[in-house]
């Protein structure tokens, strides 16, 4: 509590402050496509969030959820290391829409331990939008979008890039090798990598069995310009490996070697094949974009012996067009449409969700009025889902293999109106204020409407409700920004109501052989909370940073909403030292992470004590004979914490998370002739 109070007397201190410290400032101008127009974060009413190349890597991520995580309001859900997913203000899974290449991404993650599933690896940036989106990018934005963005050339000539890590902690590496050549208006890309981890150890130095996960990685672009039309195409291919950690696991798992890495235990196997086209047409006076693609996703559970029980196949095809005409100097009209068509195929002899097609199709129109100290953003469109299941296997069989015999084949057809209204307001270089109303739908799931089967991974029966209503919600936003020369200043509050929200419940029937039954029910919810960023600059080559986020979840009747993550702040200071040009040559930052102790837990939840956390950074680059050479070391949870993360779905298992882990990187680019 007396650290929750220091940080808002210190938010406040800085807001004092910040009056008499004025001055121009280029933070966050770099330009954002998340949003209803291609712009700066600052001329846009929704709160967005970009993160370069440089910013993701910073942390040496265990993943890409690990990178987003270090942003104020986004978590991450862990089942170890490997499996992970973003968490964006206490949501997450089908309600936090993740876009690659333009185009939504489906890994399957309706289960609470399916991960994200992208490499960190050939990415660009990645833009992050806390609240609801559905006006933009349909069902499923109701907690925010994830826009992750593909690295493309930008200098002219042929590039070879050598980058490799190293873990302590899992023994792990991740290396990749990229080459690029960008001639005139042509250009293409292609990248490989590896990655391969043990057991992971936790802060008591013991081992956390079948922690380990491999991945093989392949990525591919070709684009050019050619008089009003630009293409950029894409390809993505990867194949993981993630072992389960489950309670009893060392009962039946026989442990092996340290560095063993080999999956003889029960495991994921999950390849994802992606292929994008992004099309630009610059027509007589509007703009035309056209953006279609094809996700192959399958996955496979080995739950041991070597025997693939669970393997599902879900297959999209997705389209986007957008069409952006300016009707004046000042206003910007965009007409933006989607199509998702998805179908999931299974081949195991275990079924938790049955065979089925899901198609959407959503429309969209904005407003974007710009009048230099204001910008006036809003729009509405409709959008409409449709679900069928079949009967599959031993799901439809109508006897005792699955939990619930009635639970058969559904069709089930969804349609809402969504809204985003929201002004951008700078009356002075120094103040920034944003805010918006946004609504947001989500459909319910596969696994919500028709799970009917023994979810291996958390020991018990899941039986899907048909009946679901459509999951909605109504977000209030505001953001200030106070920038001085020495000094800059970001806090933002939220609240945000569910209509119907969904989740998974004990039921109060007999086991189902052992196993007890959950079932999904819904009912109303609110969250709110909020994030604040402060960062001073006592010298030119010092800054102090602090953040803290906050957020709580509850049912209207009473009662927390599960996987809340507890309030977090984050302390650091950093030092560098640049050249005559402006590049870094070499930084050392310091870190203390405190989360604050959960006590207000799910039904079904334990509650979670606090911990601190100690993490260093430091890097230095430099250029030989005209090639970019840099070197980075981590060391996180220095002092050997053994801590539980609220979020981590293996503390139900007396599991503590990653102890001491030292990282080393370094990147060497090279221009070939």
């Amino acid at each position: 509590m007396k650290r929750l109070v220091l940080a808002g007397l210190l938010c406040l201190f800085f807001q004092h402050n910040a009056f008499a410290q004025v001055t121009d400032t280029n933070r966050l101008q770099e330009v954002v496509i998340s949003g209803i127009e291609a712009t700066t974060s600052r001329q846009s009413c929704l709160n967005i969030v970009p993160l370069s190349r440089t910013e993701l890597e910073f942390t040496s991520p265990n993943n890409l959820s690990d990178a987003l995580s270090t942003v104020p309001g986004i978590n991450q859900m862990r089942t170890g290391i490997a499996i992970s997913k973003p968490v964006i203000r206490g949501l997450y899974g089908n309600r936090v829409l993740v876009l690659l290449s333009g185009l939504r991404f489906d890994n399957q993650q309706f289960q609470d331990e399916h991960g994200l599933g992208l490499s960190q690896i050939g990415i660009d940036r990645v833009e992050v939008i806390k609240g609801p989106a559905s006006i933009l990018y349909g069902t499923d934005a109701v907690g925010g979008i994830i826009n992750i963005i593909e690295e493309t050339p930008d200098l002219q000539g042929k590039f070879l890039d050598v980058n490799t890590r190293m873990y302590s902690n899992t023994l792990g590496t991740l290396t990749n090798v990229g080459y690029s050549s960008l001639k005139n208006n042509k250009w293409w890309r292609i990248r490989a990598g590896i990655e391969t981890h043990a057991d992971y150890l936790d802060g008591k130095g013991d081992r956390v069995l079948n922690s380990r996960n491999n991945g093989y990685y392949l990525k591919a672009g070709y684009g050019f310009k050619k008089g009003s039309w630009e293409q950029n195409n894409a390809y993505n291919f990867s194949y993981s490996q993630m072992g389960f950690i489950m309670e009893g696991l060392p009962q039946f798992f026989d442990e092996d070697n340290r560095g063993a890495r080999a999956m003889s235990g029960p495991h994921h196997n999950v390849l994802l094949n992606v292929f994008s086209s992004q099309n630009t047409f610059d027509l007589k006076s509007s703009k035309l974009k056209i953006n279609a693609g094809i996700q192959s996703n399958r996955r496979k559970e080995d739950e041991g012996g070597g025997e693939i029980s669970l393997d599902m196949h879900l297959l999209s095809l997705l389209e986007n067009a957008r069409w952006e005409k300016p009707v004046s100097n000042n206003l910007q009209f965009v007409v933006n449409q989607q199509l998702t068509y998805e179908n999931n195929t299974n081949y195991g002899k275990r079924i938790l969700i049955p065979d089925a097609q899901m198609a959407e199709n959503n429309l969209g129109a904005f407003l974007h009025y710009n009048l230099n100290k204001v910008v006036i953003e809003a729009g509405a469109g409709y959008n409409y889902k449709r679900i069928q299941t079949f009967k599959t296997g031993i799901l439809n069989v109508g006897n005792d293999n699955t939990p619930d015999t009635s639970l058969g084949p559904i069709s089930n057809n969804r349609g809402s109106f969504n809204m985003i209204a929201g002004l951008s307001y700078s009356p002075a270089r120094w103040l920034l204020v944003k805010s918006n109303i946004a609504t947001g739908n989500r459909a319910p799931n596969l696994a919500e409407l028709s799970s009917n089967g023994l979810h291996e991974g958390t020991y018990r029966a899941e039986i899907g409700n048909p009946v679901l209503d459509m999951e909605q919600n109504i977000n209030g936003d505001l953001e200030i920004e106070l920038t001085g020369k020495k000094l800059f200043v970001s806090a933002s509050g939220f609240y945000n109501h569910f209509a119907n929200y969904i989740y998974l419940t004990l039921s109060e029937e007999p086991d189902w052989y052992g196993f007890p039954r959950y079932r999904y029910i819904q009912q109303d919810a609110t969250l709110y909370g909020g994030e604040m960023i402060a960062t001073v600059t006592p010298l030119n080559n010092l800054n102090i940073k602090e953040t803290f986020s906050a957020v709580k979840g509850e049912f209207t009747t009473g009662g927390n909403l599960p996987f809340i993550p507890a309030f977090r702040s984050v302390s650091s200071v950093n030092y560098s030292r640049s050249d005559n040009t402006g590049r870094q040559l070499f930084f050392v930052e310091p870190e203390l992470e405190y989360v604050f102790p959960q006590n207000d837990p799910a039904q079904f939840e334990t509650t979670t004590v606090d911990y601190a956390l100690v993490n260093i950074h430091a890097g230095t680059t430099a250029r030989i004979k005209g090639n970019n050479v840099r070197l980075q070391a981590s060391c996180k949870n220095l002092l050997d914490k053994a801590y539980t993360d609220h979020l981590s779905r293996i503390k139900y298992y007396g599991l503590y998370n990653q102890g001491i882990n030292f990282i080393i990187s370094a990147s060497l680019q090279l221009k070939v002739k």
